[in-house]
């Protein structure tokens, strides 16, 4: 069994910045950790946040762009985690967004999608 084997491993979703970011910051204190952004866009700042927990912490880290919202993409996700670290200890559904406005103005669509990600992606990524 390989050292990144036997080290446990995290799955933040959404971090990419704000609490997200922090959170895995602080869980690479002591895991390897897979680092999501929600789409191919922002992978730059998954990678570039990835690469700065593993010269920080010495610690393995990796960027894997998925929108958890998507059942598919949430799968993904945590298959790439598990191919990269042969496990997956902790997970952090930490992706999240958000329509604000009078609930009488928002369209079907806006409430479909925040449903999707907040509440069905973290659904689905524990569930795999």
């Amino acid at each position: 069994m390989t050292e990144t084997q036997e080290r446990r491993a995290a799955v933040v979703t959404g971090s990419t910045r704000g609490i997200g970011r922090e959170i895995a910051r602080e869980l690479a204190a002591g895991m390897t950790v897979v680092v999501n952004s929600s789409s191919e866009k922002s992978l730059p700042a998954a990678e570039a946040l990835a690469a700065e927990i593993a010269g920080q912490f010495g610690v393995e880290a990796v960027a894997v762009a998925a929108n958890v919202a998507d059942e598919g993409e949430a799968n993904a996700l945590i298959a790439a985690a598990t191919d990269a670290f042969g496990r997956v200890d902790v997970l952090v559904n930490n992706a999240g967004i958000t329509r604000d406005g009078l609930i009488l103005r928002m369209k079907d669509e806006d409430f479909d999608r925040v449903i999707q990600t907040n509440l069905r992606g973290a659904f689905v990524c524990v569930r795999e």
